[in-house]
């Protein structure tokens, strides 16, 4: 393999896709890394990217895909399927740490995790999530993010390796997953969300695209980093101003318990039929915590000028 300036993994995914694009425009050497699912044509066929299929998994595999680079940047993982207290350590935690000592003995130099503020638990625009690695969230997914967190950071400690953890706000933006699943489920009048108020952190993806690249080429930067706009809003604020932008109908209310009811029969019948679980009882939980992010670091060393700060300005992105 040829050096690269940037190893994205999960790149045959939805938000290392955008990333991997976003940087088809600069001149940033990218190495793509894949498992099954294969890189979008236009990624695999750009001349620009060298294509890598490795396998988390398999720790063999990995220091190839890391030698001779020089910034790691990690997206991937597994979100979709039942039961994710049995795959999120492995997937969330004991990969991440497969690629982070595959990267320490490449002599990787910068190492990007991709995370989300839920690992502090429960945030509020009056106590805001400010890098804390001491929390004990609720849910799965949270805690062993959380985790992987830990690991970088111990990693860095040993080998001199700089470690970033970029805890993301949730991305808005046309071709974001949840975005797109959020608009057919409106459209078919089936999206709810509980009543209470939820606060959110919101970032536009044109924003969050700059500040991963802004993380990668920056001399140097190290710890945790939180990425947000200018203006928190309740999840529920959120939805019904889509909708009303889409010409939808407004999600309607129900009881938490509805919602964990829903992802438990979808849960089971997605392990009965081995099939795809888009909903499960611990995204509920994870959906249901508050985050609000503090973003002084995001401005002081990322990304000083967003160019969608509110989601009054962004909302022409859905």
């Amino acid at each position: 393999m040829m050096g690269a300036d940037v190893l994205i993994t999960g790149a045959a995914g939805n938000l290392g896709g955008f990333l991997a694009r976003r940087l088809l425009s600069t001149d940033l050497r990218q190495r793509l890394m894949f498992h099954r699912r294969p890189l979008a044509s236009d990624l695999r066929l750009d001349a620009r990217v060298e294509a890598c299929q490795a396998d988390l998994a398999e720790p063999q595999t990995l220091e190839p895909a890391c030698r001779g680079v020089g910034c790691v940047v990690h997206f991937a993982g597994v979100l979709f399927a039942p039961r994710p207290e049995k795959f999120l350590p492995r997937t969330n935690t004991a990969y991440a740490g497969n690629l982070i000592e595959a990267s320490l003995r490449a002599g990787v130099r910068r190492f990007i995790l991709i995370s989300f503020p839920h690992v502090e638990g429960p945030t509020t625009p009056e106590m805001p999530a400010s890098g804390r690695l001491d929390a004990q969230p609720i849910s799965v997914h949270a805690r062993t993010r959380l985790a992987a967190e830990r690991a970088l950071f111990s990693a860095s400690e040993r080998g001199g390796m700089e470690a970033v953890v970029l805890r993301v706000g949730t991305v808005y933006g046309r071709g974001v997953l949840m975005i797109e699943a959020a608009r057919r489920l409106l459209a078919r009048r089936l999206l709810g969300v509980w009543p209470n108020p939820t606060w959110y952190h919101w970032l536009a993806l044109p924003d969050f695209l700059s500040a991963v690249e802004s993380a990668i080429r920056r001399p140097a930067l190290s710890g945790v980093i939180g990425l947000g706009d200018d203006q928190p809003l309740t999840l529920q604020v959120f939805l019904d101003r889509a909708a009303d932008h889409w010409g939808l109908p407004r999600p309607w209310r129900a009881p938490p318990a509805v919602f964990f009811l829903a992802a438990g029969l979808v849960e089971l019948y997605a392990g009965l039929f081995r099939k795809a679980s888009p909903l499960t009882r611990d995204f509920i939980r994870i959906g249901m915590v508050p985050h609000v992010i503090d973003t002084r670091r995001m401005r002081d060393e990322v990304l000083p000028q967003l160019a969608y700060p509110t989601l009054d300005e962004g909302l022409s992105l859905l």
